[in-house]
């Protein structure tokens, strides 16, 4: 009895230490899935310069002329690059009085395609770069609105050929977009700079007309005048009045006469003619 008192008292401790040790052990935490990170999407450069402040000019024409957009859906392609200088409110305040508002919207286009390189470029870059630069606005020939920089240390200066300008900072920098402010609008030569108008084409000489042949003259036929008619003379010759005596002739009688005449030849013809 005692023995199984011992069995029984040992079965019991062992029970109350097996639940003791494992009541004191932390609950694991139930594993949940894995959030997969969220995508932040292309860079966008109009944002980016409204959050920076100080770029409202260059943010509302980048809006008004859709090269801000057309930057960002290009930016969706990882391959693509640029490089954009930003002037501030303050460079564009410096601008000539209507400067702006004498280009069309074609040609507001252009300057801000002026202001990107459709390349990255780091600061480190622009000292080895072959001048002058193509921009979104053209290409690197003459008349094509190119763009020259050159870089010492870590100060860059562009010239357009009109403006000379230097990087002030960098705004923004990744692998695919760089942001440098600058302290002037960077004008184009080619657009702000009037061109000899190009020497109009030489006419063609008018064609000649041929000079008309004199028509000959016709011959002149002389009609021979008749002679005229001397007037003859008119002599008056003296009228002398005699006096005659009137001779009456019975003109019955002798036509009578006349008659039986041919009266006679005829019986004696048909006389003739029948003997015959």
């Amino acid at each position: 009895m005692t023995k199984l008192a011992q069995i029984s008292l040992s079965i019991l401790l062992v029970f109350l230490y097996h639940c003791t040790t494992t009541s004191g052990q932390p609950a694991q935490a139930p594993t949940l899935p894995a959030v997969a990170p969220k995508r932040t999407g292309p860079p966008d450069v109009t944002k980016i310069l409204q959050n920076m402040g100080g770029f409202s000019i260059l943010v509302r024409l980048l809006k008004s002329t859709g090269v801000g957009d057309q930057l960002k859906g290009q930016l969706n392609n990882s391959n693509t690059r640029f490089t954009v200088f930003a002037p501030n409110d303050n460079a564009f305040s410096n601008l000539k009085a209507g400067t702006l508002n004498s280009l069309n919207n074609e040609d507001k286009v252009r300057l801000i395609q002026f202001h990107i390189l459709p390349t990255y470029y780091t600061l480190a870059n622009f000292q080895t770069v072959s001048n002058p630069l193509r921009t979104q606005a053209g290409d690197n020939k003459p008349g094509d609105y190119p763009l020259n920089v050159t870089s010492t240390g870590s100060q860059a200066n562009i010239s357009t050929g009109l403006v000379n300008a230097t990087v002030s900072g960098n705004l923004f920098s990744n692998f695919q977009l760089a942001i440098y402010q600058v302290d002037k609008v960077l004008l184009p030569l080619d657009l702000f700079v009037s061109k000899a108008p190009s020497p109009a084409p030489a006419l063609a000489p008018a064609p000649t007309k041929p000079k008309p042949k004199p028509k000959p003259k016709p011959k002149q036929t002389t009609i021979a005048s008749s002679p005229k008619s001397t007037p003859t003379p008119t002599t008056t010759t003296p009228t002398t009045t005699t006096t005659t005596t009137p001779t009456v002739v019975d003109s019955g009688a002798v036509s009578l006469a006349k008659h039986r005449i041919l009266m006679l030849m005829g019986i004696a013809v048909f006389i003739a003619a029948f003997s015959l």
